[in-house]
């Protein structure tokens, strides 16, 4: 028997597009970074979002790969080759989105996940488990740090990124300007960001770890216990990398050490730091889930539910207006200002996607998205949302 829709799971990734959405808000949607300038309301939306937010999208990419094949295999069928292909058609809508703004995620999740399909055939899930923590130990950045402490050329190369020398025709470019700057260095840049700091890695590792929690049934039913330690556990081990990154940071440049042996640690313990932080948030969201908070984390399901459409649409709005070739309101706008801005554009999207699910069962890139998978327009649109629906129908 297929497994029923787990609003729970469809809130915790409307929490998750929020956080994304605020923390591109106060990039600017990256253009940000060409004059940084932080205060308490950046330091705020980092510590909350910043690597969380993403994670927990990977974490329940994972949990919605393990559904899907789960449902398919109840049917006996077997849906590897269609999900490889609904991989595809999620790198390609990805790729057309990195034309409009390069950080877009939905390329990596896609390629990621390829990679990962094999792993649906491992049926235990200490295996699982072991694979996620050896990807969280980040073999290759540890190796980085030990050569770029030894002088190895390789190691000590700054990556791309660091200094991407397209980021200004965002700003003042055209279109075309932008989808030039983005195809090419923009595309470049993102990847040596998610391959030079243990990105692909970390997401991997997520990917397995969703897979457990939907075998488990971790958020299938209330065990308050079970995600109790897992929050008591996750606070102990962000408290233990804060408390230890001082002690275990190499030298820097200024002490004579080797700026990217640095570097690749502290990419390595802010990981850390970030997998624990998120740990902890899905632990509080889904314990506040089992009591009266339910009724202000509820809404969220709906987003939830159209995250593609709303993710795609988000850039698709802000672009314009802060870009060159549309309004040009990039630095028109303080920190506080932005993020606000950002908050109430959310709201907006909330109050439209319980709107849209009263009416229709997908959002319109969900829609098609579904229809390309199985290959057939025979998709039902209208109808509004069938509440607690399987999740094969995303």
């Amino acid at each position: 028997m297929a497994a029923r829709r787990i609003d729970l799971v469809d809130a915790l990734r409307g929490y998750a597009l929020l956080g994304l959405l605020l923390v591109h808000s106060f990039e600017r949607f990256e253009l940000y970074w060409l004059d940084p300038r932080p205060d308490a309301w950046v330091d705020t939306i980092l510590a909350l979002f910043a690597g969380k937010a993403f994670a927990i999208f990977a974490l329940l990419f994972g949990f919605s790969f393990a559904t899907i094949m789960a449902n398919e295999r109840a049917r006996g069928g077997d849906f590897t080759l269609r999900f490889a292909w609904r991989l595809v058609l999620l790198l390609a809508i990805g790729t057309v989105h990195a034309l409009v703004y390069r950080g877009d995620i939905l390329q990596v999740l896609a390629l990621v996940g390829l990679v990962m399909i094999p792993f649906d055939r491992v049926t235990s899930n200490r295996w699982l488990l072991a694979g996620a923590m050896l990807a969280f130990l980040q073999v290759p950045l540890l190796v980085q740090a030990w050569a770029a402490g030894s002088g190895a050329a390789w190691a000590t190369a700054m990556p791309f990124f660091f200094a991407d020398p397209s980021l200004q025709r965002l700003a003042d470019g055209s279109l075309a300007d932008v989808i030039a700057a983005n195809a090419g260095p923009g595309m470049h840049g993102k990847w040596s960001f998610y391959l030079a700091t243990g990105r692909i890695m970390e997401i991997a590792g997520l990917f397995l770890v969703g897979m457990v929690l939907q075998r488990g049934g971790l958020f299938a039913a209330a065990r308050p216990a079970t995600w109790a330690a897992i929050l008591a556990a996750a606070t102990v081990l962000w408290l233990l990398v804060v408390l230890l990154t001082p002690a275990l940071l190499p030298p820097g440049p200024g002490e004579g050490g080797a700026p990217m042996q640095q570097q690749a640690v502290v990419w390595l313990l802010d990981q850390w730091r970030a997998l624990a932080a998120m740990a902890a948030q899905v632990a509080a969201f889904v314990l506040l889930w089992h009591t009266p908070v339910r009724r202000v984390l509820a809404p969220l399901a709906s987003p939830g539910r159209l995250t593609l459409t709303l993710y795609v649409g988000q850039s698709l709005v802000a672009v314009p207006l802060l870009y060159g070739f549309g309004a040009g309101l990039y630095d028109d706008f303080s920190n506080a200002g932005i993020v606000l801005l950002g908050l109430a554009f959310f709201l907006l999207q909330v109050v439209a996607a319980n709107w849209w699910l009263r009416h229709y069962r997908y959002g319109p890139l969900e829609w098609l998205w579904r229809a390309a998978t199985r290959t057939t327009l025979d998709v039902p649109f209208r109808g509004g949302v069938i509440i607690n629906e399987t999740p094969t129908a995303r």
